[in-house]
């Protein structure tokens, strides 16, 4: 026979309102009576019937998360990484993974509206935050629950985890400026997206902090894409004093860099520094291979899923904002600068 919550309150000496909650993790159950309540759980083999706990709370366990696929790395391998970590995040609280993906932002609005309207989601989490972010104000006004990968200007009703971008980009500068560089270029991400403006602040933070003069026409915005990065790299390479070394906000753009050097007969390493921020795997596997600040997407998702659920649960967002630190690692690409 089934084991139902009335054994568990049986067993447990507990009214069965209380091992309810405690199954589902409300924050007014104890942290001792939660551990007590689930021991016995496993201990019975007792499984709730997920269709009667959405009937009765309104829940559906589960988590939403929509991609566009438009991005410009939408599919990058760093992808399988992040949704293995929602995954495993989502799974450690009893939630499950409700994927959807869409072509463009205005299909991505009408998934959200789909799946709001649907239930099927309790919350959602919302990756790569925009400085104009039309998800947002969606699920703000709908009283949804979300948790954005990034940050926001107004952070009202906003639940995050982020990766401090604009640290990696001010220790690029302190580092390069260690080996010498005294002209350095900045090739930022695209301005729609809310890191980009985090990550130039960043940069220009890190010139002022080592006495380096900042100038508006050695840093180029809205570049993405490996095309964007050797048009960008191109351009400063080509000034008539051009800068030994080059802050890149993203691996792809450095790669692309790379490309521009190349057709310019310069040495990556030795005759021009390059510095990125992501860890991709063909940021490796360049030659030299790429000096980047590294995320872990796998622990991103994890605690995203975490905070997600906590949020559901009724916690403030105001107390869920998380920030880490990128592992910076040093490779072949940044040296010194060539000798005049």
């Amino acid at each position: 026979m089934r084991v139902t919550i009335s054994d568990m309150a049986d067993a447990l000496g507990l009214t069965k309102s209380t091992v309810s909650r405690a199954m589902n993790g409300y924050p007014d159950i104890s942290e001792a009576t939660q551990l007590r309540v689930k021991r016995m759980a496993q201990k019975l083999n007792y499984q709730p019937l997920s269709h009667a706990q959405a009937i009765k709370t309104g829940r559906t366990r589960s988590l939403g998360l929509v991609l566009q696929l438009s991005d410009h790395d939408a599919q990058r391998p760093f992808l399988a990484e992040f949704l293995a970590g929602v995954s495993a995040g989502a799974s450690t609280k009893g939630y499950t993974l409700t994927l959807a993906s869409a072509d463009d932002h205005a299909h991505l609005i009408e998934i959200f509206r789909s799946t709001l309207r649907d239930g099927k989601a309790d919350g959602f989490i919302l990756p790569r935050a925009m400085v104009d972010d039309s998800r947002v104000r969606m699920l703000r006004d709908a009283e949804v629950p979300f948790v954005l990968y990034g940050r926001q200007d107004n952070p009202t009703g906003c639940a995050w985890f982020d990766v401090r971008g604009e640290d990696a980009m001010h220790d690029a500068v302190v580092h390069l400026a260690a080996l010498g560089h005294r002209d350095i270029g900045f090739i930022n991400g695209g301005l729609i997206y809310n890191y980009a403006g985090l990550r130039r602040a960043g940069f220009i933070k890190g010139m002022t902090a080592c006495g380096l003069s900042v100038s508006e026409d050695r840093m180029i915005d809205n570049a993405v894409t490996l095309d964007d990065g050797e048009r960008a790299a191109a351009k400063l390479l080509d000034l008539p004093n051009a800068p030994t070394a080059i802050v890149c906000a993203v691996d792809r753009t450095a790669l692309g860099a790379y490309r521009a050097a190349a057709a310019r007969g310069l040495q990556i390493g030795k005759d021009l520094s390059v510095i990125a921020y992501d860890g991709v795997q063909e940021g490796a596997h360049a030659h030299p291979p790429l000096t980047t600040f590294s995320v872990d997407n796998r622990e991103a998702g994890k605690c995203l899923a975490t905070l997600l659920v906590r949020r559901i649960q009724g916690e403030p967002p105001e107390t869920l904002r998380e920030t880490v630190s990128a592992t910076f690692i040093q490779r072949g690409s940044t040296g010194s600068p060539a000798l005049p």
